[in-house]
């Protein structure tokens, strides 16, 4: 089954984590992933998918960087079981308190 997740990066951070949802000033949900790499020849986007992949529990290769190559939002298409679902609803869910 695939899945849509939208993410916003930051490059060039001191670690790879996912830090939960955040949202832009037209009212988008996303989630906000940091990596170390760098924004250059696709190196940002390679460890997005690796950190994403890693936190859900699915290869390296059933997630890929589907819009927003060049730029901080960008869209992800995940191949996996449908339970994933929840994993991602849960990471987008309203925190209270903490956009």
């Amino acid at each position: 089954m695939l899945h849509r997740l939208a993410v916003r990066v930051q490059p060039g951070a001191s670690a790879d984590r996912i830090e939960g949802r955040g949202t832009d000033d037209a009212g988008r949900v996303f989630v906000r992933v940091r990596v170390r790499a760098r924004p250059e020849d696709g190196a940002a986007n390679a460890a997005v998918e690796s950190v994403v992949a890693k936190a859900l529990g699915v290869p390296k290769s059933a997630v890929k960087v589907v819009t927003g190559g060049k730029t901080r939002i960008k869209g992800l298409q995940i191949d996996g079981p449908p339970d994933l679902a929840d994993v991602i609803e849960g990471w987008l869910a309203d925190e209270r308190g903490s956009d």
